[in-house]
């Protein structure tokens, strides 16, 4: 019988390896089959194409290509300059965003490069205004002393960690929580959602630079409309973080106060999570902030990943597609669905409910910790991991809560009758354990867990991963 194209790159890329690490091999294929087997319900993974995944084993890997299209550090840069550009412009089109950089290794280093092209762009440092150009090659040492002395002053408001937020939105022990004097806006602590006076109330009271939105954990949708007149209000650069729900924004599920392109300054994102590319970040922004944003590489990321940009042009390449939009629906429909069979059956979710891909559940009506929910869940064979809730009395390591979310199963094809059936499984799981003698230690029987995951290998038969990849 011929092997189909995937088959037979990936079994011949594997061969390879053999060659010269069989264990690295064994890793892969082993990877592989556990991907297969489990059901993945963390809410920032995704399974990314065939077409992406190859993307990134090329010659690309070889370049070095400090700058940006046309100006390089290193020569021979030409092919690089094409599959960066190309990437650029599909990220443009599908999000219409005036400009768009590609180069980041993650999310993570997409929001330094935001930080400091907003420090840039905004703070009116006598340094800058001696040298009368934005160019920080032209700064002399002791301009940069005065410069440091400034930026190290500067203010951020963002959502705080146990309200949904990210850590790169000033969480303490981040590099965000070191380079601004920060303050946090939570979330009401009836409701579990964001109320607006309140953050207007925060940002007329700090004044700060930067005012973030965009969440991690957070199962509503962000109206930022609402959140541009507040940063307006107070002469803010309104920043956003949409790397959970870019997917979402991509697909045309979330519009007009709901997608935060026409509305923010700069957007950052990764190419993963919902948007189903590799792993990579990427910033959105309007040519005010442009040059800025393009020096990213040397100001805080090393040498771009050739290879990675790349394959972030062919995932953009699919977004574009007219059947990723159905794809984005789906993703919210199994969310919901997924909320109501985990609520029907008695389940603690924070707001009661998701708008978008995640659903976060409060396990303490369990007895549990997030740390004991997780592990017996995994026991089990789901995948999900834990994650704080607003005011979490177990705090961010503990936590008293597990996040889900729903693009990797809904890319293997699994629809709203699944969900209820996960729901099921997820519930049958937490009811029977019971707490250990410390947070992180619990009591489950090995015959329900092993019973639990034979089930979710049932359900996920019919929806096989990557169907057209044989290993052998």
């Amino acid at each position: 019988m011929s092997l189909n194209a995937e088959s037979t790159a990936f079994r011949s890329a594997l061969e390879v390896i053999r060659a010269v690490e069989p264990r690295v091999a064994d890793a892969i294929g082993a990877e592989l089959a556990d991907q297969r087997e489990s059901l993945k319900l963390i809410a920032s993974e995704n399974y990314a194409s065939p077409a992406t995944l190859l993307t990134m084993g090329n010659w690309f890997s070889d370049k070095y290509a400090e700058g940006t299209v046309g100006r390089r550090f290193y020569a021979g840069c030409q092919n690089v300059d094409t599959v960066e550009a190309l990437a650029a412009e599909h990220a443009k089109e599908l999000f219409g965003a005036a400009h768009a950089y590609v180069q980041p290794h993650s999310g993570i280093d997409a929001n330094l490069v935001a930080f400091w092209a907003i420090l840039a762009d905004r703070v009116e440092s006598p340094a800058l205004k001696k040298a009368q150009v934005r160019q920080v090659n032209d700064l002399t040492e002791a301009d940069w002393f005065a410069l440091r002395r400034e930026l190290g002053n500067q203010r951020m408001l963002g959502m705080s960690l146990d309200s949904g937020g990210h850590l790169t939105h000033g969480f303490r022990p981040n590099i965000s929580g070191k380079m601004f004097d920060q303050r946090s806006y939570g979330t009401d602590p009836v409701t579990g959602l964001i109320d607006y006076d309140r953050v207007a109330e925060a940002a007329r009271e700090f004044k700060p630079l930067i005012l973030v939105a965009g969440y991690s954990a957070y199962p509503r949708k962000v109206n930022f409309r609402i959140m541009r007149e507040i940063a307006d209000s107070v002469g803010a650069t309104f920043m956003v973080d949409m790397a959970h729900f870019a997917g979402l924004v991509a697909g045309k599920v979330f519009t007009g106060d709901f997608d935060p392109v026409p509305h923010a300054h700069i957007v950052t994102t990764t190419t993963h999570k919902s948007l189903r590319g590799p792993r990579g970040g990427m910033v959105l922004c309007g040519p005010e902030l442009a040059d800025q944003v393009d020096r990213g590489c040397p100001m805080v990321l090393g040498g771009p990943l050739p290879h990675v940009m790349a394959a972030k042009a062919v995932a953009l390449a699919e977004a574009r597609r007219p059947d990723f939009a159905d794809y984005a629906q789906r993703i919210v429909d199994n969310a919901q669905a997924l909320a109501e069979g985990l609520l029907s059956r008695g389940t603690k979710l924070v707001t009661g409910g998701t708008e978008n891909h995640l659903v976060l559940l409060d396990v303490s009506g369990y007895g549990l910790t997030g740390r004991q929910a997780e592990q017996a869940l995994l026991d089990s064979g789901i995948v999900t991991n834990r994650n704080a809730v607003p005011q979490d009395p177990n705090g961010a390591w503990y936590t008293s809560g597990i996040r889900i979310g729903t693009p990797a199963l809904t890319t293997r094809g699994l629809g709203t009758a699944e969900m209820d059936q996960t729901a099921e499984l997820i519930h049958t799981v937490l009811s029977q354990t019971t707490p250990g003698e410390s947070k992180a230690k619990y009591v489950l029987d090995p015959a329900l867990a092993d019973k639990v995951s034979k089930q979710a290998t049932e359900l996920l038969a019919g929806f096989p991963l990557y169907p057209a990849v044989d290993l052998g």
